[in-house]
């Protein structure tokens, strides 16, 4: 819902509206009064009455704003086709949409859905109309991608082919909302297996930790007692750990080699430190305190994390004769530890980036004791009692 307001820096009024995902501020040089809101109100209505109608074009209302360069070229192609008397195709109108959306993505959830479009979706129906393409298409689609199989010969996984049928759900929509056809009816996603979470014991950590190399040993204390995502821990900058307040802030993650913006705005946060962890950050420091990264290798960029699980996690796992675990078990070590040790479960969702309890209880519902809660010094405790091969 748009709104009229005033700019600060001159009082002037100014539209601010939302168009094809992209927040739109237009100003004006009216002054603020309540007959120039009242105008540019009815302006408003009438824009997102054509917004609804899929008719705007940004340029007949604002052509000397930055915004309506980016819109127009694509806005009279689709007129164009109205005019001519057919919609877009399936792969003309996702061009489109790919543009619209990419401004609310973050750069690696771009690449993945640019990819999943190309290598296989818009094969199939890039030559089909938008208002062509039914139900059965769709179903037919999925059956194909059920037979493909990997040079492992593995199938694809339930949850990698929903992400295919979401994806021409969302641009089927936005197509229908836009040109007024009734979108095929979604398919009921396929089932995807439950996965139990897997932490360490105690006992277990306290063993890995001793037995993985000097060189990545604090990396791993770090990881298993902070609960910080595989993409935090190696994009973590020294900037970011404040000594004075003992604390970790999470507010960027390595991805695809380039840092980015967190999972979601949940995930900004700030972890305690407990004593191991701001122990392994001190050594740390002594050999990576000036370069950018704390993990990072002799050329000052992080460690590729895949060399890391298959030379050293894996590798570490098996001498110690342990279950083979994903590394990101180590987050969920940290949450089912901070359970044990009977901290408070809002804490608990803090640190770990959740915005509520309900994914706490959800996945490690059977972890958690009747304790008296605390806030992170029970944790503490719980640590200081384990010596790290002879370290602290």
């Amino acid at each position: 819902m748009g709104q009229i307001r005033a700019r600060r820096e001159t009082g002037n009024l100014l539209i601010d509206f939302h168009f094809q995902g992209v927040r739109c501020r237009e100003q004006t040089a009216l002054p603020d009064n309540p007959a120039n809101r009242k105008k540019l109100q009815k302006l408003l209505d009438q824009i997102e009455l054509e917004i609804k109608l899929g008719r705007f074009v940004y340029d007949h209302y604002f052509p000397n704003s930055k915004l309506a360069e980016q819109f127009c070229q694509q806005q009279r192609h689709l007129l164009a086709l109205n005019k001519a008397g057919r919609l877009p195709t399936f792969a003309e109108f996702t061009e489109i949409w790919l543009e619209e959306m990419a401004v609310t993505w973050r750069t690696s959830y771009k690449d993945t859905v640019v990819t999943l479009i190309k290598l296989r979706i818009l094969p199939t129906f890039g030559d089909k109309l938008v208002d062509r393409i039914t139900k059965a298409d769709i179903m037919q689609f999925r059956a194909s991608l059920g037979k493909v199989r990997r040079e492992n010969g593995t199938g694809l996984t339930a949850g990698y082919i929903n992400r295919h049928t979401k994806i021409i759900y969302m641009i089927l929509n936005e197509a229908a909302d836009r040109y007024h056809f009734t979108a095929p009816v979604r398919l009921k996603p396929l089932k995807v297996q439950k996965t139990d979470v897997d932490p360490f014991t105690m006992e277990e950590v306290e063993l890995f930790i001793n037995h993985v190399g000097p060189r990545f040993r604090d990396y791993f204390i770090v990881r298993f007692f902070t609960g910080m995502r595989t993409g935090e821990v190696d994009g973590l900058q020294w900037r970011f750990v404040d000594w004075t307040r003992g604390i970790i802030l999470i507010r960027e993650t390595w991805v695809r080699d380039r840092l980015e913006y967190t999972k979601n705005d949940g995930s900004q946060r700030e972890i305690k430190m407990s004593e191991p962890v701001r122990n392994a950050l001190l050594r740390q420091r002594e050999l990576t305190g000036k370069a950018k990264f704390v993990f990072s290798t002799k050329k000052g960029t992080p460690h590729n994390h895949r060399n890391v699980t298959q030379r050293i996690w894996y590798p570490t796992l098996h001498a110690l004769e342990l279950r083979d675990r994903t590394p990101y078990q180590t987050r969920h070590t940290a949450a089912t530890l901070w359970l044990a040790a009977g901290e408070n479960p809002e804490w608990i969702a803090r640190q770990m980036g959740h915005t509520t309890t309900e994914m706490l209880f959800r996945v490690y519902s059977r972890y958690v004791p009747n304790l008296t809660r605390q806030d992170g010094s029970a944790a503490d405790a719980l640590l200081q009692r384990i010596q790290f091969g002879g370290i602290q």
